[in-house]
Protein backbone atom coordinates (compact mmCIF):
# COMPACT_ATOMS: atom_id res chain seq x y z
CA UNK A 1 0.00 0.00 0.00
CA UNK A 2 1.93 2.86 -0.92
CA UNK A 3 1.96 5.98 1.47
CA UNK A 4 -0.33 8.61 -0.58
CA UNK A 5 0.35 11.51 1.51
CA UNK A 6 4.13 11.60 0.96
CA UNK A 7 3.85 11.08 -2.72
CA UNK A 8 1.10 13.96 -2.96
CA UNK A 9 2.57 16.76 -5.19
CA UNK A 10 3.65 19.50 -2.90
CA UNK A 11 0.72 22.27 -3.26
CA UNK A 12 1.53 26.13 -3.95
CA UNK A 13 -0.12 27.91 -2.24
CA UNK A 14 1.11 31.17 -3.32
CA UNK A 15 1.68 33.88 -0.63
CA UNK A 16 -1.27 36.91 -1.43
CA UNK A 17 -2.96 34.21 -3.71
CA UNK A 18 -5.77 37.05 -5.46
CA UNK A 19 -6.59 38.34 -8.61
CA UNK A 20 -4.53 41.73 -7.74
CA UNK A 21 -1.78 39.64 -6.63
CA UNK A 22 -1.58 37.70 -9.62
CA UNK A 23 -1.52 40.90 -11.80
CA UNK A 24 0.74 42.09 -9.63
CA UNK A 25 3.30 38.96 -10.38
CA UNK A 26 2.60 39.28 -14.10
CA UNK A 27 3.48 42.42 -14.14
CA UNK A 28 6.79 42.26 -12.45
CA UNK A 29 7.76 38.98 -14.88
CA UNK A 30 7.26 41.46 -17.61
CA UNK A 31 9.01 44.09 -16.32
CA UNK A 32 12.27 41.77 -15.49
CA UNK A 33 11.78 40.52 -18.67
CA UNK A 34 12.44 43.99 -20.01
CA UNK A 35 14.82 44.79 -17.67
CA UNK A 36 17.31 41.63 -18.10
CA UNK A 37 17.08 41.46 -21.86
CA UNK A 38 18.63 38.20 -22.59
CA UNK A 39 20.86 37.90 -19.30
CA UNK A 40 18.13 35.78 -18.02
CA UNK A 41 14.84 33.52 -18.66
CA UNK A 42 12.05 35.29 -16.25
CA UNK A 43 9.73 33.00 -15.14
CA UNK A 44 5.84 33.61 -14.19
CA UNK A 45 4.59 32.06 -10.30
CA UNK A 46 1.73 31.48 -12.13
CA UNK A 47 3.51 28.68 -14.34
CA UNK A 48 5.54 26.76 -12.06
CA UNK A 49 4.56 23.00 -11.13
CA UNK A 50 3.48 21.40 -8.21
CA UNK A 51 6.60 18.76 -7.18
CA UNK A 52 6.84 15.34 -6.07
CA UNK A 53 9.24 15.83 -3.07
CA UNK A 54 11.03 13.64 -1.20
CA UNK A 55 9.91 13.80 2.70
CA UNK A 56 13.43 15.15 3.60
CA UNK A 57 13.29 18.24 0.66
CA UNK A 58 9.64 19.08 1.65
CA UNK A 59 10.73 19.62 5.25
CA UNK A 60 13.88 22.02 4.00
CA UNK A 61 11.39 23.96 2.11
CA UNK A 62 8.99 24.21 4.50
CA UNK A 63 11.65 25.17 6.99
CA UNK A 64 13.43 28.19 4.97
CA UNK A 65 9.60 29.61 3.88
CA UNK A 66 8.98 29.78 7.37
CA UNK A 67 12.28 31.44 7.81
CA UNK A 68 11.24 33.97 5.27
CA UNK A 69 7.67 34.61 6.63
CA UNK A 70 9.35 35.04 9.88
CA UNK A 71 11.73 37.92 9.44
CA UNK A 72 10.78 40.33 12.24
CA UNK A 73 10.53 37.42 15.17
CA UNK A 74 14.13 36.24 13.52
CA UNK A 75 15.30 40.05 13.87
CA UNK A 76 13.88 39.91 17.73
CA UNK A 77 17.04 37.58 18.44
CA UNK A 78 19.47 39.21 15.93
CA UNK A 79 19.46 36.92 13.07
CA UNK A 80 17.91 36.84 9.48
CA UNK A 81 16.33 34.74 7.32
CA UNK A 82 19.04 32.74 5.49
CA UNK A 83 18.82 34.36 1.74
CA UNK A 84 20.83 31.49 -0.31
CA UNK A 85 20.37 28.05 -1.31
CA UNK A 86 22.21 25.39 -3.18
CA UNK A 87 20.26 22.30 -4.44
CA UNK A 88 22.56 19.91 -5.76
CA UNK A 89 22.07 16.33 -7.30
CA UNK A 90 22.20 14.40 -11.09
CA UNK A 91 20.72 16.59 -14.48
CA UNK A 92 16.98 16.01 -14.62
CA UNK A 93 16.46 15.40 -10.75
CA UNK A 94 14.04 18.45 -10.74
CA UNK A 95 16.64 21.14 -9.31
CA UNK A 96 14.78 23.90 -11.63
CA UNK A 97 11.34 22.86 -10.93
CA UNK A 98 11.87 22.85 -7.14
CA UNK A 99 13.46 26.31 -7.44
CA UNK A 100 10.51 27.73 -9.32
CA UNK A 101 7.87 26.34 -7.05
CA UNK A 102 9.89 28.18 -4.21
CA UNK A 103 9.31 31.46 -6.09
CA UNK A 104 5.96 30.71 -6.97
CA UNK A 105 4.88 29.53 -2.96
CA UNK A 106 6.50 33.46 -2.43
CA UNK A 107 4.08 34.88 -5.24
CA UNK A 108 7.49 36.01 -6.96
CA UNK A 109 9.09 35.67 -10.36
CA UNK A 110 12.19 32.93 -10.91
CA UNK A 111 15.18 34.96 -12.85
CA UNK A 112 16.89 31.75 -14.30
CA UNK A 113 20.40 32.39 -15.03
CA UNK A 114 21.89 29.67 -16.79
CA UNK A 115 26.05 29.11 -17.55
CA UNK A 116 25.51 30.42 -21.01
CA UNK A 117 24.31 33.38 -20.10
CA UNK A 118 27.46 34.83 -18.07
CA UNK A 119 30.28 32.80 -19.18
CA UNK A 120 32.91 33.97 -22.45
CA UNK A 121 36.06 32.80 -23.10
CA UNK A 122 37.43 36.46 -23.11
CA UNK A 123 38.72 37.70 -20.07
CA UNK A 124 36.68 40.46 -19.25
CA UNK A 125 33.67 39.72 -20.82
CA UNK A 126 32.56 37.23 -18.13
CA UNK A 127 33.02 39.65 -15.40
CA UNK A 128 30.91 42.30 -17.62
CA UNK A 129 27.70 39.84 -17.39
CA UNK A 130 27.75 39.44 -14.35
CA UNK A 131 27.96 42.82 -13.36
CA UNK A 132 25.20 43.46 -15.54
CA UNK A 133 23.32 40.95 -14.84
CA UNK A 134 23.39 42.10 -10.95
CA UNK A 135 23.31 45.70 -11.64
CA UNK A 136 20.09 45.43 -13.70
CA UNK A 137 18.62 43.34 -10.83
CA UNK A 138 19.75 45.91 -8.27
CA UNK A 139 18.01 48.64 -10.58
CA UNK A 140 14.72 46.54 -10.63
CA UNK A 141 11.98 47.25 -7.76
CA UNK A 142 10.40 44.00 -8.28
CA UNK A 143 11.51 41.36 -5.65
CA UNK A 144 12.48 37.51 -7.88
CA UNK A 145 14.98 34.53 -6.61
CA UNK A 146 17.28 34.33 -8.92
CA UNK A 147 18.52 30.98 -9.57
CA UNK A 148 21.85 30.84 -10.77
CA UNK A 149 21.73 27.15 -12.86
CA UNK A 150 24.53 25.02 -13.98
CA UNK A 151 27.56 26.33 -11.03
CA UNK A 152 29.64 23.69 -11.30
CA UNK A 153 30.39 24.59 -14.98
CA UNK A 154 30.99 28.81 -13.93
CA UNK A 155 32.19 27.79 -10.15
CA UNK A 156 34.83 25.03 -10.39
CA UNK A 157 37.48 24.97 -7.61
CA UNK A 158 40.08 27.77 -8.57
CA UNK A 159 42.89 25.19 -8.03
CA UNK A 160 42.13 23.36 -11.09
CA UNK A 161 42.05 26.60 -13.84
CA UNK A 162 46.00 26.27 -14.49
CA UNK A 163 45.82 25.80 -18.25
CA UNK A 164 45.41 29.69 -18.87
CA UNK A 165 42.63 31.42 -21.36
CA UNK A 166 39.33 30.41 -20.60
CA UNK A 167 40.44 29.00 -17.32
CA UNK A 168 41.54 32.29 -16.65
CA UNK A 169 38.15 33.96 -17.71
CA UNK A 170 36.50 31.69 -15.62
CA UNK A 171 39.06 32.15 -12.07
CA UNK A 172 38.11 35.95 -13.08
CA UNK A 173 34.53 35.96 -13.40
CA UNK A 174 33.95 33.48 -10.44
CA UNK A 175 35.75 36.08 -8.12
CA UNK A 176 33.21 39.02 -9.25
CA UNK A 177 30.71 36.51 -9.01
CA UNK A 178 31.92 35.96 -5.51
CA UNK A 179 31.34 39.05 -4.21
CA UNK A 180 28.22 40.03 -5.86
CA UNK A 181 26.50 36.94 -4.38
CA UNK A 182 28.20 38.81 -1.02
CA UNK A 183 26.11 41.70 -1.78
CA UNK A 184 23.36 40.86 -3.10
CA UNK A 185 19.93 41.87 -1.32
CA UNK A 186 17.33 39.22 -2.25
CA UNK A 187 16.85 35.75 -2.48
CA UNK A 188 19.78 33.63 -4.58
CA UNK A 189 19.39 29.71 -5.28
CA UNK A 190 22.31 27.81 -6.72
CA UNK A 191 22.28 24.14 -8.92
CA UNK A 192 24.63 22.29 -9.19
CA UNK A 193 25.09 18.46 -11.03
CA UNK A 194 28.42 18.23 -8.94
CA UNK A 195 28.63 19.92 -5.82
CA UNK A 196 32.44 18.11 -4.94
CA UNK A 197 33.59 20.15 -7.99
CA UNK A 198 32.51 23.80 -6.73
CA UNK A 199 35.09 26.19 -5.02
CA UNK A 200 35.21 26.46 -1.24
CA UNK A 201 34.44 30.05 -1.26
CA UNK A 202 31.39 29.75 -3.92
CA UNK A 203 30.50 26.79 -1.24
CA UNK A 204 30.27 28.89 2.07
CA UNK A 205 27.98 31.58 -0.19
CA UNK A 206 25.54 29.29 0.81
CA UNK A 207 23.47 28.81 4.04
CA UNK A 208 21.72 25.78 3.00
CA UNK A 209 22.95 22.94 1.09
CA UNK A 210 19.99 20.65 0.00
CA UNK A 211 20.17 17.35 -1.64
CA UNK A 212 17.48 17.16 -4.59
CA UNK A 213 17.98 12.78 -4.76
CA UNK A 214 16.74 10.57 -7.36
CA UNK A 215 12.66 9.81 -6.52
CA UNK A 216 12.35 6.56 -4.92
CA UNK A 217 9.80 4.05 -5.70
CA UNK A 218 6.36 5.66 -4.05
CA UNK A 219 7.62 9.04 -5.82
CA UNK A 220 8.72 7.08 -9.31
CA UNK A 221 4.89 6.04 -9.10
CA UNK A 222 3.25 9.02 -8.13
CA UNK A 223 5.33 10.98 -10.91
CA UNK A 224 4.71 7.77 -13.73
CA UNK A 225 0.56 8.48 -12.45
CA UNK A 226 0.66 12.52 -12.81
CA UNK A 227 2.43 12.64 -16.07
CA UNK A 228 0.26 9.53 -17.25
CA UNK A 229 -2.77 11.80 -16.68
CA UNK A 230 -5.85 12.70 -18.38
CA UNK A 231 -5.48 9.14 -19.25
CA UNK A 232 -5.99 6.23 -15.99
CA UNK A 233 -3.06 3.84 -16.75
CA UNK A 234 -3.81 0.79 -14.70
CA UNK A 235 -2.22 1.30 -11.12
CA UNK A 236 -0.97 -2.31 -11.31
CA UNK A 237 0.55 -1.24 -14.32
CA UNK A 238 2.05 1.69 -12.31
CA UNK A 239 3.72 -0.15 -9.84
CA UNK A 240 5.28 -2.50 -12.10
CA UNK A 241 6.91 0.43 -13.95
CA UNK A 242 7.56 1.76 -11.25
CA UNK A 243 9.75 -0.71 -9.74
CA UNK A 244 11.46 -1.37 -13.55
CA UNK A 245 12.54 2.31 -13.63
CA UNK A 246 14.88 2.54 -10.29
CA UNK A 247 17.31 5.20 -10.77
CA UNK A 248 14.88 7.01 -13.31
CA UNK A 249 15.37 11.19 -13.11
CA UNK A 250 12.16 12.89 -12.68
CA UNK A 251 12.87 14.12 -16.40
CA UNK A 252 13.09 10.70 -17.89
CA UNK A 253 9.61 9.10 -15.82
CA UNK A 254 8.06 12.23 -18.02
CA UNK A 255 9.68 11.70 -21.47
CA UNK A 256 8.20 8.19 -21.03
CA UNK A 257 4.84 8.29 -20.01
CA UNK A 258 4.63 11.89 -22.87
CA UNK A 259 5.99 9.55 -25.70
CA UNK A 260 3.18 6.99 -24.74
CA UNK A 261 0.38 9.37 -24.26
CA UNK A 262 1.85 10.68 -27.95
CA UNK A 263 1.40 7.23 -29.42
CA UNK A 264 -2.24 6.92 -27.47
CA UNK A 265 -3.74 9.68 -29.10
CA UNK A 266 -1.51 9.46 -32.79
CA UNK A 267 -0.88 6.35 -33.46
CA UNK A 268 -4.17 5.54 -35.73
CA UNK A 269 -2.84 8.68 -37.97
CA UNK A 270 1.04 7.33 -38.00
CA UNK A 271 -0.37 3.57 -39.08
CA UNK A 272 1.26 2.82 -35.87
CA UNK A 273 -1.73 1.96 -33.32
CA UNK A 274 -0.45 1.12 -29.70
CA UNK A 275 -2.47 -2.45 -29.53
CA UNK A 276 -0.69 -3.20 -26.16
CA UNK A 277 0.87 -1.51 -23.08
CA UNK A 278 4.47 -3.72 -24.03
CA UNK A 279 4.16 -2.23 -27.64
CA UNK A 280 3.84 1.15 -26.28
CA UNK A 281 5.80 1.75 -23.61
CA UNK A 282 8.95 -0.22 -25.53
CA UNK A 283 8.57 1.82 -28.14
CA UNK A 284 8.93 4.82 -26.21
CA UNK A 285 12.12 3.12 -24.39
CA UNK A 286 14.05 2.85 -28.00
CA UNK A 287 13.47 6.28 -28.42
CA UNK A 288 14.65 8.07 -25.21
CA UNK A 289 17.45 7.33 -23.05
CA UNK A 290 18.66 8.46 -19.48
CA UNK A 291 21.94 10.31 -19.01
CA UNK A 292 25.22 8.72 -19.05
CA UNK A 293 25.81 9.19 -15.73
CA UNK A 294 23.13 7.28 -14.91
CA UNK A 295 22.96 3.19 -14.26
CA UNK A 296 20.34 2.63 -16.79
CA UNK A 297 17.11 1.46 -15.08
CA UNK A 298 16.10 -2.22 -15.90
CA UNK A 299 13.22 -1.09 -18.63
CA UNK A 300 16.24 0.38 -20.54
CA UNK A 301 18.62 -2.19 -19.42
CA UNK A 302 16.70 -5.27 -20.29
CA UNK A 303 13.34 -3.56 -22.52
CA UNK A 304 12.73 -6.80 -24.44
CA UNK A 305 12.69 -9.07 -21.36
CA UNK A 306 9.20 -7.02 -19.48
CA UNK A 307 5.69 -7.91 -20.26
CA UNK A 308 4.05 -5.22 -19.92
CA UNK A 309 1.10 -6.34 -20.57
CA UNK A 310 -1.14 -6.91 -17.11
CA UNK A 311 -4.19 -4.73 -16.98
CA UNK A 312 -6.92 -3.30 -19.33
CA UNK A 313 -5.84 -1.44 -22.09
CA UNK A 314 -5.56 1.13 -24.03
CA UNK A 315 -5.86 3.24 -20.99
CA UNK A 316 -9.64 5.17 -20.45
CA UNK A 317 -9.46 8.83 -20.94
CA UNK A 318 -10.58 10.75 -18.15
CA UNK A 319 -13.19 14.13 -18.43
CA UNK A 320 -11.23 17.53 -18.26
CA UNK A 321 -12.12 20.75 -17.07
CA UNK A 322 -12.67 21.49 -20.33
CA UNK A 323 -14.62 18.23 -21.36
CA UNK A 324 -11.85 16.94 -23.20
Amino acid sequence: MRNVQEITPTEIRRKGSNRKAAAGAAAATERLRNILGNRAEVLAPDDAEEPILHPSVRGAVYEWLSEINAQKELAAVGIKPRSTGLLSGPPGCGKTTLAHHLAARLGVPLVNVGSENLFESYLGASEQNVATLFDRLRRSEDRCIVFLDELDAIGAKRENNNTGGADNARTSMLTVLLRRIENFDGILIGATNRADSLDPALWRRFGMQIEVALPDEDARFAILKRYGMPFAFDEDLLDLLAALTEGAAPSLLRQLMEGVKRRLVLGARMRRPATSATDAFLGVVGQTAPHPDYEPPALWRTPGAHDLDIGPWPPAREATAEGG
